[in-house]
């Protein structure tokens, strides 16, 4: 890596989460930012618009981005830098590994997750992420009461992750959702895709869902 990159990556530092063989264990929230506010955490924030918007309305929470993509992560991380925000750290690498492995059990607010790759090819769906092991790993780390907020542009993907969802009643009940916002302004989507769909009039799936004490 050449000197000047690893200037510009050294002025990302504050923002992101890097991992390494060193670094094992669970997170504590409270020295990753320096306060007890509450976490929510976004797997998958591709460009990172969902992050920046939430993070810029509510000052008073903590957001913990997870994307599997390393450009994505250095891109959020420059625009997280620039907005000047505080209250937002990045992570790169598999969800479905971090949340087993590093997140405090049942210690996040909510988690979202906006338009996950829908793997088209049949050889591939095995990639996809949002499987009954995942949301497990959802419900591990969720306050009891917590939300966890899906969304789609595919219709055939938000099937299959309904019936994930009902594999996994026993610790989720569905819960209802407000209309979507007119979309007069960047705040009013989730994210860059949301943005893209809904302005070429494409449908989307979303829905939510509360964590459940688990009785069973």
């Amino acid at each position: 890596m050449r000197h000047r990159q690893r200037l510009e990556i050294d002025q990302l530092t504050p923002v992101l989460f890097e991992t390494s063989p060193e670094t094992t264990g669970r997170l504590v929230w409270e020295q990753l930012f320096g306060n007890n506010n509450p976490i929510e955490i976004e797997v998958g924030f591709g460009k990172g618009l969902f992050l920046l918007n939430n993070a810029t309305q509510h000052p008073e929470k903590n957001y913990f981005g997870i994307e599997i993509v390393r450009k994505y992560q250095l891109l959020t991380a420059a625009r997280v830098i620039h907005a000047d925000l505080q209250n937002i750290r990045l992570a790169c690498g598999d969800a479905n590994c971090f949340l087993r492995d590093r997140i405090p059990a049942h210690s996040v607010s909510t988690l979202h997750i906006y338009f996950p790759d829908p793997w088209w090819k049949a050889r591939h769906r095995k990639r996809r992420v949002f499987t009954v092991e995942f949301v497990n790993h959802v419900w591990q780390s969720l306050l009891p009461g917590g939300h966890f907020h899906i969304a789609t542009d595919v219709e055939e993907y938000f099937r299959v992750m309904q019936e994930v969802m009902q594999e996994s009643s026993s610790i989720y009940q569905p819960i209802e959702l407000p209309a979507l916002p007119a979309g007069e302004h960047e705040k009013d989507f989730l994210t860059n895709f949301e943005r893209k769909y809904r302005k070429e009039g494409r449908p989307i799936y979303r829905a939510s869902y509360v964590a459940l004490v688990q009785t069973v």
